[in-house]
């Protein structure tokens, strides 16, 4: 056994390697998704292909490199010092084919003791359209070159003919071929690191070391899983268009959790798409990774231990396990990334059902990407190619305790960034008009959603070609808690010769709120507009998805709602539609606060309304809100656990499990299916969400029969009903008794 001592520095080196990894990838690379945001990966492997560390950029992107070290084991395949093995092929372990990859066994005297791993984004890897992403796509061959494995560098001689291979296939060798030699550079980084580390620690020291780190992990997770109550979890998320029709997707998760173990179950979700809105295997289980390791994996490091618990249950043809020859090209930005809020939230729900963890609940963050790309001949006569990163500037979720961050991205990539305006327009020719805020896309809760950016832009040459491409324009998928809204849907919009006709400020007006049909001038591109001729009196604009909200907005404090509206990140409008806040003015039209009395007799019509309702006949609910508020009229000797913002599982003296409200409102008894008691309306979304919702897609919200309070909002399809999403196991020595002896919040 090591010295602890010993071992934990061995721990801190590990992960310190990885970090240089990092930076020798970004000192490298000369592609903007490296240098300038968060698009990619490094990480230590155990031999067998766990991976032991990880950075904290795509969370996505630890088991595909993993899939591709056990494919290399699996073949067979002699691998000597100095090896480095290239892939991106979705159906070895990719994710999509722009997602190159790279690994190295890593000897030490003869013995190969770990691996290295490494994988980014490339702007374009072939195809019929640049940057490999092709809307017409009808099968993977279609979509650029796939690598499945092919040593790359062997005994540390680079083989030039394999390079040139690959290059020729790509419309930027430059860039590829820069990055590709980054990745060396990054695995001979680990490589020498490791090396060190073995001579002055001892192999078996440092390999013990990485066993024990994913072990711990591991053990910690379980740990965590026990204090959450057992049952199951059911969510969905939809994603529109194939790029060959507006098609409906849907990926449906059923979450099993029982004991220790999670069984995420992908069974009913739609088969696979014609179109490039798929993902492999690979990309279902990173999809996973993505949302369950920073979700549940707080306090905990970040390993293949975190996985161990984990059941991933799917038939193959699936939209999100799609088989060959199916087209693949966008899984990241598309099926991928529904997994992802599926996942996250599944497990918030569970979280937000446990006393210890209520707190970190949290709804979903920019559930998309919207993808721009751009081509062309820059001002110099040279090539040049684009993948914008800024779409990674979408709303985070809310959480139970706070507002969800602005512009703070998506869950899946904890540190994401992007690059200054004057970067991108002096690495290509484009020209920002702004980009800034985007009022009202935030969801609208007690806790609001972060609000997302939004851009519009030109460009400083005569033409280029751009590629436009998203789900959640139709979808509003930042779905929220508790009774919270959905974050604002996507909007793309081109104006044709926009700058020309308009100038760009008297067009930008109409951009104002999203609003782009007020400038005739301006079309909505939809979700797939795909590729198409940009020139630079044309303005491209589009406003990403916020984060969703939690509770019910008619919750919120009314002084939060008017220093949004002051910041511009809430309407006047929207203050008044969504939030029930009647604001005061000043002589001159500016927000000067709001009216106590006159905000509570309006959000008390605004809930007797959607009951339908007279005002007198509608109870006043109760002024606190939250986890940590204990249920109205609560009987001696009965304890409870919080389900959501105003949601009570309640175990009374008789033994008997039933669920009210915290106004007291009982909704059902013996089991946590409450919306059989609950009062059931057609919802209608605000503009900035609900204006352009597919037309298979229908909202139903859920209300307390006695108060009119929000419970619950579900999106569901046109002939579908809304399902029970949370079924906890009331059973006797089960979990709500582990609860029961361990939750500090019970009554």
């Amino acid at each position: 056994m090591a010295d602890p001592v010993i071992a934990q520095v061995v721990r801190s080196r590990l992960v310190a390697i990885t970090d240089q990894m990092r930076m020798a990838l970004q000192s490298v690379s000369g592609s903007p998704t490296v240098t300038e945001a968060s698009d990619f990966f490094t990480g230590l492997y155990l031999p067998d292909g766990s991976f032991a560390t990880m950075g904290h950029q795509v969370t996505f992107e630890a088991p595909p490199v993993g899939a591709l070290i056990r494919h290399l084991l699996d073949s067979g395949r002699t691998l000597r010092d100095g090896d480095r093995i290239i892939g991106n092929d979705p159906f070895v372990g990719a994710l999509h084919q722009n997602d190159l990859q790279m690994c190295a066994p890593l000897f030490v005297d003869g013995e190969i003791v770990a691996w290295a791993g490494v994988m980014a984004h490339e702007t374009d890897i072939g195809g019929m359209d640049f940057a490999s992403w092709s809307p017409k796509a009808k099968e993977i061959w279609q979509e650029g070159l796939r690598i499945p494995a092919v040593t790359l560098v062997s005994g540390g001689e680079l083989r030039e003919d394999v390079l040139e291979m690959v290059l020729s296939a790509t419309r930027l060798p430059a860039q590829v071929g820069l990055d590709i030699r980054a990745f060396i550079a990054t695995l001979n980084v680990a490589a020498e690191r490791l090396v060190e580390l073995c001579h002055r620690y001892g192999t078996d020291v440092v390999q013990a070391a990485m066993v024990s780190m994913v072990d711990d992990s591991e053990r910690k997770l379980r740990q965590r899983l026990l204090e959450l109550p057992d049952g199951v979890v059911h969510t969905h998320d939809f994603l529109e268009h194939d790029g060959h029709t507006n098609k409906l997707y849907e990926v449906d998760l059923v979450l099993t959790k029982e004991g220790d173990r999670l069984r995420f179950d992908f069974s009913g979700s739609s088969e696979q798409a014609q179109g490039f809105v798929n993902c492999s295997r690979a990309g279902l289980t990173g999809g996973v990774a993505g949302a369950l390791i920073p979700t549940l994996g707080f306090e905990i490091p970040w390993n293949d231990g975190l996985l161990r618990p984990v059941e991933i249950v799917a038939p193959n043809g699936l939209v999100c396990t799609a088989i060959p020859p199916a087209p693949v090209g966008s899984a990241t930005v598309e099926t991928v990334w529904v997994v992802s809020n599926v996942v996250a939230s599944a497990l918030n729900r569970l979280l937000a059902a446990t006393p210890k963890y209520a707190h970190r609940a949290q709804a979903v963050s920019s559930g998309t990407m919207a993808t721009y790309n751009m081509s062309g001949w820059n001002q110099f006569g040279e090539r040049f190619g684009l993948h914008l990163m800024d779409p990674l500037a979408g709303g985070f979720g809310a959480y139970v305790s706070h507002d969800g961050q602005d512009a703070a991205g998506p869950i899946n990539t904890p540190c994401p960034s992007i690059a200054d305006v004057e970067v991108n327009e002096q690495g290509t020719p484009l020209f920002y008009l702004y980009r800034r805020l985007a009022e009202d896309t935030g969801g609208a809760g007690r806790r609001r959603g972060g609000v997302g950016a939004e851009i519009a832009l030109s460009i400083s040459v005569p033409e280029a070609e751009a590629l436009v491409m998203t789900h959640g324009a139709e979808v509003p998928n930042s779905s929220g808690l508790s009774g919270g809204l959905p974050g604002g849907t996507i909007h793309q919009s081109l104006a044709r010769d926009g700058r020309h006709e308009t100038g760009p400020e008297k067009a930008l007006v109409g951009l104002h709120g999203g609003r782009t049909d007020r400038i005739p001038a301006f079309e909505n591109l939809g979700p797939k507009p795909g590729a198409f001729r940009i020139t630079d009196q044309d303005v491209f604009a589009v406003t990403w998805q916020g984060g969703g909200g939690i509770g019910d907005p008619l919750d919120r404090d009314p002084a939060e709602v008017l220093h949004d509206v002051r910041r511009r990140v809430v309407s006047v409008s929207a203050a008044s539609s969504t939030y029930g806040v009647v604001l005061e003015y000043e002589a001159d039209g500016r927000v000067s606060g709001w009216d106590r009395p006159a905000t509570e007799q309006a959000r008390h019509e605004a809930r007797a309304a959607r009951l339908g309702r007279p005002v007198e006949d509608v109870v006043a609910p109760l002024g606190q809100v939250g986890p940590d508020v204990p249920p109205s009229g609560l009987g001696e000797g009965e304890r409870w656990l919080p389900l959501s913002d105003r949601l009570r599982a309640i175990h009374g003296a008789d033994g008997d499990w039933r669920v009210e409200t915290i106004d007291g409102t009982r909704l059902v008894t013996g089991s946590t299916r409450w919306r059989a008691g609950a009062s059931r309306i057609a919802m209608q979304l605000p503009e900035r969400v609900g204006d352009t919702l597919h037309t298979e897609l229908t909202v139903t919200g859920w209300l307390d029969p006695a108060t009119g309070a929000l419970l619950a909002v579900d999106l569901h399809r046109n002939d579908t009903e809304p399902f029970d999403d949370l079924d906890l196991d009331l059973a006797a020595g089960g979990s709500a008794d582990r609860l029961a002896a361990i939750g500090d919040r019970l009554g």
